[in-house]
This record gives C-alpha cells, structure tokens and sequence, in this order.
C-alpha cells in the first residue's frame, strides 16, 4: 500500500478532475435534456445541520436552510471526488498513475455509490437507495450514471495527469 502522502496531490487533481467531469456531464444534462441533479446546497444543509449534531431529516428540502449551504455543499462534493480519487489511488497503488485503467475507474466509479445509497440518501430522508422518493428507480438510475460518470472522470483525468508528468 502506497503512503498516503505520495498519494495526495495526485488524488487532489485527479478527483477534482473527475468531479469536474461528472458536473459537466450533469450541466449537459441539465441544458439539453431538462434532466436536474442534486442541488449541493442540501449537501451544505445537511453539513450545516451535521455540525449541530443532526444526522438524519424527514425531507432535507424541508429543513432549515444552513447561511452558505451553497457554497458548503459544493466544497464538500469536491471534497469527496478527492477522497473518492484518494481511495482508489490508495487501493491500487503506484501503477495507476503510470497506466490507469477504465475497467477499474468505471467498476470503482459504480463502487461509489455505495455513499449515496447509504449514507446520503437515507440522511436526506429520501431512505435507502432512494426507496422513499415517488421514483426510486429513477433516483438509483440517476445516481448510478453519475458515478459511472465519475468513474470515467477519475480514468480521463489519471489519463491527463500521467500525460502532464
């Protein structure tokens, strides 16, 4: 297992790169197919209200708007995109950054929505896997192509930093 701090810059341009492909992938859906994504100011709502000790919400559409959730949620999501990157840099060591792999990057990507499903979407009150929301299938869908997405995110951008190096 590789030192976590050979790891860290690395997983620090690599996730972001990866987060930023996954948003743009959410933007093109957004524009050209009406499809929305998460808003990550209820990711900043649920930090916000976290730090005060509550986890879990009914509905954290409901709940009491957090000053900044905005910019919370959107730090926190790229936050996560380099611990994602950190995790996979980790799991599969030096290698990776000389000869990333799709198959990897894409199985991993999916990996990740492990969080969503349940950690994050329970929390929201939207249950395990989405299975509260009116369209579950269409939540888990979403979510898993977002990940995919993310997986693709974390191949192109090792991709570019193995070409940059």
């Amino acid at each position: 297992m590789e030192s976590l701090y050979s790891m860290l810059m690395p997983a620090v341009a690599i996730g972001v790169g990866a987060t930023l492909v996954m948003d743009l992938w959410a933007f093109m859906l957004s524009r050209v197919f009406a499809i929305k994504g998460l808003d990550y100011a209820l990711v900043g709502r649920w930090i916000g209200h976290l730090c005060k000790g509550q986890l879990t919400h009914q509905g954290i559409g409901h709940s009491k708007p957090i000053s900044g959730e905005g910019v919370i949620g959107w730090c926190m999501h790229y936050l996560i995109g380099i611990v994602f990157a950190l995790v996979l840099l980790l799991s599969v060591g030096k290698p990776w950054l000389t000869e990333p792999s799709l198959l990897i990057a894409l199985v991993f990507g999916l990996i990740t929505c492990i969080f969503p499903f349940f950690i994050m979407q329970p929390c929201f009150g939207a249950g395990v896997a989405a299975s509260k929301l009116p369209e579950p299938n269409k939540a888990r869908v979403k979510s898993m192509a977002a990940h995919f997405i993310f997986g693709f995110g974390l191949f192109l951008s090792s991709f570019i930093y193995v070409s940059l190096l």
